[in-house]
C-alpha cells in the first residue's frame, strides 16, 4: 500500500522592496523544496506587503483565505517562504489548526534525509536543534507543569521546572554533546587538509547553486582523465543531491595533477544555522587555489543564482579565491558550445562536451608558475631523472658525456631546488 503524500499550501510575502521575478522564483523553488520532501503542493497564496506582519507573517485578512484553501483541498500543512519567529508559529498554528512549517525547517528536513556520513548527519542535527530551541513554544508541545500535587500546588515546589524548561535543557545538552563529536571530525578534516597542502597538489573546488551540475562536472572529469568509474560521486537531478564533500585526484598526461573537491550546493535563503553547521565543509572552498563556479545556464534566473552563491561564499569568508565560471547545461540553451570567453566556459557536463576546454582554463590558472628549463643531471644522480619523470613533464631527453640532458617543465619549487643543474643556452 502506497504511503499517502502530505498535502501542502504554500504561502509567501512579496516585500515591495523585492524584485518581482526574484520573488516568483523563490516561490517556485519553495515548491521544488516541498517536492524534494515528497510533499504534494495543492495551493498557493501570496501577498504584497511593505514588511512582514510581526504576528502572523501575512496580513490578518489572508489568514481567512488560507483557512478556506486548507478546507477546499483537505491540506494538512502550510509552508511559509521565510523563516518564522517562535510567536508567528504559535499564532499561525492556533489560527490555522494545522501543521505550520517554514522554508528553513523544510531545507533542514531535506538535509536530514540526504545526509550519509556521520559528519553531515551531525551538522544537520545540530542545525535542527539550534532552530528548534527558541521555537519550542510554537511547536505545539504540551506545556503543562511537571510534578504532582493537588490544589495545594506542586509537591516539588523547589524545582518549579516546566516541561518547556526541561525540553530546552535537554536540547542544550544534546547540542553540546553533538558539537563536541563534530569538533573531533572537523579537526580530522583539518589534518587531512594540511596533509594535502604538504603534498603541494593544487586544490580546485566546485561551488554553485544546488542542482547546477557540480557532481556531473566532477564525474565527467574523472571519466575523461582518470577512466575511473568506481570513483564517481552520486549525482541526480534534484535539490541537494550531494551533501558530503568529495575529493578526487584528477591526473593529467603530463604528470601535472590537481585535487578536485565537490561541496554542498547553495540555495536562496540558506538557513544561517546550516551555514554555521556546514562551515568546515564549506571551508574547502576557502582553502582552494581556484574555484569553479558551476552555473545552470539553462535556468532563466541563472544570474540571481550566481548572486546567491556569491553572497553565501562571502558569508563564510570566501572572497579572494580566483574563480572561473562553468556555464553548464548549455545543450538546453540555443547557444554555441563548447566555447571559452575569458573566465567563462560554456559546456554540457552530461554530454561531456566542453570538459577538456574547462580543464585547459583550470590548468592555465593553477600551473602558471611552472618553469621550462634544461637540466644536465650527472649519471650518478639517476634518481633525479626518475623524480622528474614522475613529478614533471619531461619534454626531451638526450645523453651527453657528463650526464643526462633533459628539457623539463616543472614546478617553481622543484626548479629552485635543482637549478644548480641548469644549463644556460
Amino acid at each position: 500500500m502506497m504511503e499517502q503524500r502530505e498535502k501542502a499550501i504554500l504561502v509567501g510575502v512579496h516585500l515591495k522592496s523585492e524584485d518581482e521575478i526574484e520573488f516568483e522564483y523563490s516561490m517556485e523553488e519553495l515548491g521544488e523544496l516541498a517536492a524534494a520532501c515528497n510533499v504534494e503542493v495543492v495551493g498557493q497564496i501570496t501577498q504584497k506587503l511593505e514588511r512582514f506582519n510581526t504576528a502572523h507573517y501575512v496580513g490578518k485578512g489572508k489568514i481567512e483565505e488560507i483557512v478556506n484553501l486548507i478546507a477546499m483541498f483537505d491540506a494538512d500543512t502550510v509552508i511559509f517562504d521565510d523563516e518564522l519567529s517562535p510567536s508567528q508559529i504559535r499564532n499561525l498554528e492556533a489560527e490555522l489548526d494545522c501543521k505550520v512549517i517554514d522554508r528553513t525547517i523544510l531545507i533542514l528536513d531535506i538535509f536530514a534525509r540526504r545526509a550519509k556520513t556521520r559528519e553531515a548527519q551531525l551538522q544537520v542535527e545540530v542545525a535542527k536543534l539550534q532552530y528548534m530551541l527558541p521555537r519550542l513554544v510554537g511547536l505545539r508541545a504540551s506545556l503543562g507543569r511537571q510534578g504532582g500535587g493537588g490544589g495545594t500546588g506542586l509537591k516539588n515546589r523547589g524545582a518549579g521546572e516546566t516541561k518547556l524548561e526541561l525540553d530546552r535543557r535537554r536540547i542544550e545538552e544534546k547540542i553540546t554533546v553533538l558539537s563536541k563529536e563534530l569538533a573531533t571530525l572537523v579537526a580530522q578534516r583539518e589534518v587531512q587538509r594540511r596533509q594535502r597542502k604538504k603534498n603541494e597538489l593544487p586544490v580546485v573546488s566546485l561551488v554553485g547553486y544546488t542542482n547546477a551540475g557540480k557532481s556531473t562536472v566532477m564525474n565527467s572529469m574523472l571519466e575523461i582523465f582518470n577512466k575511473a568509474v568506481n570513483k564517481q560521486v552520486f549525482e541526480k537531478d534534484m535539490l541537494f543531491a550531494t551533501l558530503e564533500t568529495s575529493i578526487r585526484h584528477i591526473e593529467q598526461e603530463d604528470h601535472k595533477s590537481f585535487l578536485l573537491t565537490d561541496t554542498v550546493g547553495f540555495v536562496k535563503k540558506l538557513p544561517h544555522h546550516l551555514v554555521k553547521a556546514f562551515r568546515s565543509t564549506l571551508e574547502e572552498a576557502a582553502n582552494a587555489d581556484l574555484l569553479i563556479h558551476v552555473v545552470d545556464y539553462s535556468n532563466p534566473h541563472y544570474e540571481q543564482l550566481i548572486e546567491t552563491t556569491n553572497q553565501t561564499l562571502k558569508s563564510i569568508g570566501v572572497e579572494d579565491v580566483p574563480t572561473i565560471f562553468a556555464f553548464n547545461k548549455a545543450d538546453l540553451v540555443d547557444d554555441d558550445y563548447p566555447k571559452v570567453e575569458g573566465n567563462i566556459v560554456y559546456l554540457s557536463a552530461k554530454q561531456k562536451v566542453g570538459i577538456t576546454e574547462l580543464t585547459n582554463v583550470i590548468r592555465k590558472h593553477i600551473f602558471k608558475d611552472y618553469v621550462v628549463c634544461d637540466l644536465l643531471i650527472p649519471y650518478e644522480k639517476g634518481n633525479l631523472i626518475s623524480y622528474f619523470n614522475e613529478h614533471a613533464h619531461v619534454v626531451q631527453t638526450s645523453y651527453e658525456e657528463n650526464g643526462t640532458m633533459i628539457k623539463v617543465e616543472c614546478k617553481q619549487a622543484d626548479y629552485e631546488k635543482y637549478k644548480e643543474y641548469e644549463v644556460q643556452d
